[in-house]
């Protein structure tokens, strides 16, 4: 009996080691439920986001006009300051006016000239409407004077001729003589005058576009007064819309030529453009609602609506669009950029410059 007992032990502890070594059912039963609770997990985030697009390449956007002068000259004033807000047809730049303000004062002395002038044809007109045919009576008249001194004259030169040479002289003759021709003469230059006379119409008509071109005068002095104004105008360099000052690079002083750059005007009509994924693009359509997220302030959210979906990648509006039927092709997924329009969200205390980074995220339909 005593030799059996260091066997009985050993079977023991192999019992023992053998149960350490075998493995449990908890263990198991963990792991499961882990794999269980990811699958829901995974089941219900794809039932929640299978009808969202997102995507991180996306930013802020919106118009920028360039302010530039029309007018060559000095900076005599500077209204706005870097970044500061302006309203509509404010007053931004001036520029030297002198120049603009003596072609102004020369083009309205040159309209009152030309005024003047019209008015002294008008009244040439009104006056030869009365005086020409004046003129044509007294020419009749004037020819019916000298045939009645021709009459005259020629009845006494037939006297003359007919009386016996004894009672005349030779001197009685020839002054009779003389008398007709003069009397002939007399008539041949009063119709003369009176074919001059009787055009009465050619002569007021002459009168007539006289007025027509100094009207035309006063029209070309009007145009050339309106044209110095615009000019004095464009020394005022005023704001075409609501927005912000940037890029400022002018000072008072500055000599500038017209086109040159001032600053940047920045409209607060802010949207965002989002580069999606052409994969990503199956389902989406304008009037899509979207959320958007923005980088540089967590708390903001905001939403809006896809206005446009561009047509055509970005890459191919680029300053050097691949060809992708030379050389060796290797396909990228291409990026499309999307127009996001902000309907509600934005904070006038927080402004958003161009160019921050958004996460926009567009429900499908």
């Amino acid at each position: 009996m005593a030799e059996n007992t260091p066997t009985t032990e050993n079977s023991q502890d192999n019992d023992n080691k053998n149960a350490r070594k075998r493995p449990g059912k908890k263990p198991l039963i963990i792991l499961g439920i882990v794999v269980i609770i990811m699958v829901i997990v995974a089941s219900v985030w794809w039932f929640l986001t299978r009808n969202e697009e997102t995507t991180d390449d996306a930013f802020t956007d919106g118009d920028v006009v360039t302010i530039a002068p029309k007018a060559a000259g000095y900076v005599t004033e500077l209204r706005v300051k870097d970044n500061q807000r302006v309203k509509k047809g404010d007053l931004l730049v001036t520029i030297d006016a002198r120049d603009a303000t003596a072609q102004r004062d020369q083009a309205q002395a040159q309209l009152g000239l030309a005024t003047a002038q019209l008015h002294q044809a008008q009244a040439q007109l009104a006056i030869s409407k009365v005086q020409y045919p004046a003129q044509r009576d007294e020419a009749r008249s004037q020819v019916l004077k000298a045939e009645a001194d021709l009459a005259n004259a020629q009845a006494g030169y037939r006297r003359q001729r007919g009386v016996d040479p004894r009672a005349t002289t030779q001197q009685n003759i020839d002054t009779a003589n003389a008398q007709l021709r003069s009397a002939q003469a007399q008539l041949a230059s009063a119709k003369a005058q009176l074919e001059v006379a009787d055009q009465v119409q050619l002569q007021i008509r002459q009168q007539e576009t006289n007025v027509e071109a100094r009207e035309r005068q006063v029209d070309q002095a009007k145009a050339q007064l309106e044209n110095a104004e615009l000019n004095l105008s464009y020394t005022e360099v005023r704001a075409p819309f609501d927005g912000y000052v940037t890029k400022r690079n002018v000072q008072p002083g500055t000599l500038v030529q017209a086109g040159t750059a001032l600053f940047s005007l920045v409209s607060p009509n802010i949207w965002v453009v989002a580069n999606f994924k052409e994969s990503q693009l199956e389902r989406m359509r304008p009037g899509n609602k979207v959320s958007v997220k923005i980088d540089a302030y967590p708390d903001m959210e905001l939403e809006g609506h896809i206005d446009s979906i561009q047509q055509g990648s970005g890459s191919r509006f680029s300053a050097f669009p691949s060809e992708n039927a030379t050389g060796n092709f290797v396909k990228i997924v291409q990026r499309v950029p999307v127009k996001i329009v902000i309907d509600k969200g934005l904070d006038s205390s927080k402004p958003l410059p161009l160019g921050l980074s958004v996460e926009p995220k567009v429900t499908l339909e």
